[in-house]
């Protein structure tokens, strides 16, 4: 079997339970060199969202990867203080990890990204699993971005579906809907994987509990996580569980999963002051048609998968463990 080449990533997040996921999977899949990563304030603050960073290369074994501390505060306002109901005090769910004795770099999150776009240009690929003011600090540092950087796949916003932080909002674009609006205005390749998909492709207890099965550590501390993440979703979905939004952003940017539903449109982002404030306002009106290509769009939006998403998530971590395990293995 041939395994597909690994392209270069850079990965922009807010460091939480799903982001851990996210973390864990580019870390595992043959599809992926993760070559940087940047973090902005979101489930938690950037600085706290670069420690827990940090602390999980570390434990996977992946120290040297520079992580980037990037923006605190969206374009308007101030940061909120991020999501401890959903995602705990430090973000991952009170779990404790042994620290790194690494450091941030000390470039900033648009400075590490506008760097790797140039060193790795037409190559690089972009997942960007919280808001977006990173991505539109780095557009303004570097106008020709776009043109260096192979795409980008952006977990946010709500085509159809309701949102999760306002009935149309969804909490990354909501969270600084001005740098959102900006990165989808720009004229580049944009895939965009929002809750219409991510709220449908769903972690249950029985995963949880091979994740803690496992034998590797950083399967462990995704389990551990995960107790305090499916508690909050008990009140959405009425059992322990939780949706997969960060992960799936990221499995869908390595072409790791089949895309049955993902028509190419126009999207814009609201950001009025009114109630519809951070909504992503997708034209899917050719639905009635089978959603043919609009002409001049740029942004993909997926609105549905092949195929349930967990067992790829856990079978490629894994896949990646063992294949660990047995290179570090004793000889007999």
């Amino acid at each position: 079997m041939i395994q597909p080449t690994a392209a270069p990533f850079y990965l922009d997040c807010d460091t939480g339970i799903d982001d851990a996921l996210a973390l864990a999977y580019l870390l595992a899949t043959p599809r992926a060199e993760l070559v940087g990563i940047g973090t902005v304030s979101g489930n938690i603050s950037a600085a706290g969202g670069a420690r827990n960073t940090l602390d999980l290369l570390k434990l996977a074994g992946h120290p040297d990867i520079p992580v980037a501390i990037g923006a605190h505060d969206p374009q308007v306002g101030s940061f909120h203080g991020g999501a401890p109901h959903v995602h705990g005090d430090n973000g991952i769910g009170g779990v404790e990890l042994a620290p790194s004795d690494r450091e941030p770099v000390e470039a900033t999150a648009a400075e590490l990204l506008v760097q790797l776009a140039h060193k790795y240009a037409g190559a690089l690929r972009v997942v960007a699993i919280g808001p977006l003011t990173n991505i539109a600090e780095a557009l303004r540092l570097e106008p020709r971005l776009p043109d260096l950087i192979a795409e980008i796949t952006i977990m946010g916003g709500a085509a159809l579906a309701p949102g999760n932080i306002t009935p149309v909002a969804e909490a990354n674009i909501a969270n600084d809907p001005e740098a959102a609006a900006e990165v989808l205005a720009a004229e580049w390749n944009v895939t965009l994987v929002p809750l219409d998909v991510t709220m449908t492709n769903v972690l249950e207890e029985t995963h949880r509990q091979e994740l803690l099965a496992s034998e590797h550590p950083v399967s462990q501390a995704l389990g551990e996580m995960l107790g305090y993440y499916f508690g909050f979703y008990v009140d959405i979905f009425g059992r322990a569980c939780s949706a997969m939004h960060d992960p799936l952003a990221a499995a869908i940017a390595v072409r790791g999963v089949e895309l049955t539903l993902a028509p190419t449109v126009r999207v814009e982002v609201d950001t009025t002051s009114g109630p519809s404030r951070g909504q992503t306002v997708c034209d899917l009106r050719g639905q009635y048609l089978g959603f043919p290509d609009q002409r001049g769009a740029r942004c993909r939006v997926v609105l549905e998968i092949g195929e349930d998403f967990a067992p790829h998530l856990l079978g490629t971590m894994q896949a990646a463990w063992l294949s660990e395990e047995e290179l570090t293995a004793p000889v007999a």
